[in-house]
């Protein structure tokens, strides 16, 4: 019986994962979905899994921190958005990744190839795993500013000025404290990729706010937030249900 672990932050991601796992190997042992680096940790100094899926993005930060931190060597598959310093890394060192949204028929393939090669190359595989770590750890960095259109003019808007990002109808608009607003040539899925975890989350597919943008909170029907932005005359913003968990945790850190 195969025993897997997966580090995922985001729960309908994990359930879905988890669901595709259990079709593609009905007789694996699934030990724990776990979602923050701190839990992680603590649970791979107590057991060992046979195959590891993580996301590199978690709710207290990323997944490789989780591997520089406990000595596995247990073959990882990991999960990412699209980012071509990560990518390179990872062929380079032979590591296994899927690009979300994860495809069935892919993460099947990953895991056949995970049965074919890495049972008996467990020592290369844990290797590689750490080379992938070293180059990566030494490369993340988050955003510092966003080039924005202004008239016939690029302005610079930093990091500490931006307050939320909000897409309306395939257009991103970038609002500031000051209460200026900008367009930015980007999309909510690519920004989300460069933003530093701890100041900003996707609360649902339309908003990405700063922790300091944050007026009040409120408990709403069915299970979602009602936030309340500062200086924001949206007054229908919503956490997403399925986001609420992370959402707290992340308030909590």
């Amino acid at each position: 019986m195969i025993k897997i672990l997966i580090l995922e932050d985001e729960a309908a991601a994990a359930k879905r994962i988890s669901k595709m796992i259990k079709e593609l190997l009905p007789g694996c042992d699934i030990m724990a979905t776990l979602e923050s680096v701190r839990t992680a940790v603590s649970f791979l100094k107590q057991y060992t899994p046979d195959l590891i899926l993580a996301d590199i993005q978690l709710a207290d930060g990323i997944s490789l921190d989780v591997f520089a931190q406990t000595t596995v060597n247990t073959p990882v598959i990991f999960t990412t958005a699209y980012d071509e310093y990560t990518l390179k890394a990872f062929k380079l060192n032979s590591i296994d990744y899927l690009l979300k949204p994860i495809d069935k028929i892919e993460l099947g393939a990953a895991i056949k190839k995970y049965e074919q090669l890495h049972l008996s190359q467990r020592n290369d595989a844990a290797e590689n795993l750490r080379n992938t770590i070293q180059q990566l750890m030494q490369k993340q960095e988050y955003r510092s500013r966003f080039m924005v259109k202004a008239a016939d003019k690029l302005l610079s808007v930093t990091i500490d000025e931006t307050a939320y990002l909000r897409a309306d109808n395939k257009i991103v608009f970038l609002y500031t404290f000051q209460q200026q607003r900008h367009i930015v040539d980007e999309t909510l899925e690519e920004i989300e990729q460069t933003l530093n975890p701890k100041l900003f989350f996707r609360i649902n597919r339309s908003y990405i706010i700063h922790i300091g943008s944050i007026d009040r909170v409120e408990n709403h029907f069915n299970g979602r937030l009602h936030i309340m932005l500062k200086h924001c005359s949206d007054t229908d913003i919503f956490v997403s249900r399925e986001r609420v968990k992370d959402f707290k945790n992340w308030l909590n850190q």
